[in-house]
């Protein structure tokens, strides 16, 4: 009797090879009690083909774009066999016995590496950054910690030539930075302020202009009491930001600078001094009077004898502290 289906025996999902893979710095794969490297996948192409369906993992990629990826513009007349050949290597180092039920699959037109069978550093990276974003900060913390400790080594750092390697890692590296400043705004949030600077840092040494990542930074030395430090940060921040960019920070990290300028000004000592009297001229300048049309000035008000005597003693003081840097000088 006939039932339509293929009776021959095939490996049941138990049966098949579980992979656990490693991709930040160089290549690791464990099956089971076995430990493959780079150089034992059957060469440079077919590691690729393997490196590219991981950063893809659980998604198609097709036989042309692997083919693109591997070869571009010097791609060989054979080379939908030769990669087809490629695959059969792989295989036969990866799921040795399974032939096509193990963990790297033919779908249509292409290939996939099973998620369920298959796990990689890379993309538990991922999913630990997204169950983040998603919670309290309270429970993302500890998934932020354990994601950044995967993160620790370079992403694929077998492959330093290939272009479709350099794109995965600048996709990576945004989302690191991503992580990274996350873990610092929430560090902040659990009042541990020390965690909060070093990812900051760790965040803008990947990428100096965020400014998501100066504001991370600024208030973290805010919440410490470190105003001296905030105000020099800020004002690297805005160096930074109208060197490259051609424009200023933005309002959070302006309203920052304030609070940074007035609880400085608060404490003793010549630059106390020199910030309040700025803060009062910047203040004065804030609230005077505009000017109308250039053809008609518009009338001054004469200001009180006490303002005025506030606002030269302040001149005073700010004068008097520049003499003296120039004199130093």
């Amino acid at each position: 009797m006939t039932t339509g289906f293929d009776t021959r025996e095939q490996p049941t999902t138990a049966a098949k090879a579980h992979l656990t893979v490693h991709v930040f710095g160089n290549l690791t794969i464990r099956r089971g009690p076995v430990v493959l490297r780079a150089h034992q996948l059957g060469g440079p192409k077919p590691r690729q083909i393997f490196e590219i369906l991981l950063v893809n993992l659980g998604l198609p990629v097709s036989k042309d774009r692997l083919i693109e990826l591997l070869w571009g513009a010097s791609a060989p007349v054979e080379a939908l066999p030769t990669l087809e050949s490629y695959v059969s290597v792989l295989r036969r180092h990866l799921q040795p016995g399974a032939g096509k039920f193990g963990p790297l699959q033919t779908t249509t037109g292409g290939y996939v590496l099973d998620r369920d069978l298959v796990d990689v550093d890379l993309d538990q990276f991922d999913v630990l950054l997204f169950r983040a974003q998603k919670t309290i900060s309270g429970l993302a913390y500890p998934l932020l910690l354990r994601a950044l400790d995967l993160a620790n080594a370079p992403l694929l750092g077998d492959e330093l030539v290939p272009g479709w390697a350099a794109e995965a890692r600048d996709l990576h590296a945004a989302r690191l930075t991503s992580a990274r400043i996350l873990a610092s705004e929430t560090a902040a949030a659990l009042h541990r302020i020390d965690d909060a600077l070093e990812f900051a840092n760790l965040a803008l040494a990947d990428e100096p202009l965020n400014e998501r990542a100066w504001t991370a930074l600024i208030l973290g030395l805010e919440m410490s009491g470190r105003h001296a430090e905030g105000l020099q940060a800020y004002d690297r921040c805005r160096h930074a930001m109208q060197n490259e960019l051609g424009c200023a920070p933005g309002p959070i990290l302006r309203a920052a600078q304030l609070r940074l300028l007035r609880a400085t000004a608060d404490g003793d000592g010549d630059l106390a001094d020199v910030l309040s009297a700025l803060l009062m001229l910047h203040e004065q300048l804030s609230v005077s009077p505009t000017n109308g049309p250039a053809s008609r000035p518009a009338p001054t008000t004469p200001r009180p004898e006490p303002v005025a005597d506030s606002l030269r003693e302040a001149t005073d003081v700010v004068t008097s502290f520049l003499r003296r840097a120039v004199a130093r000088a």
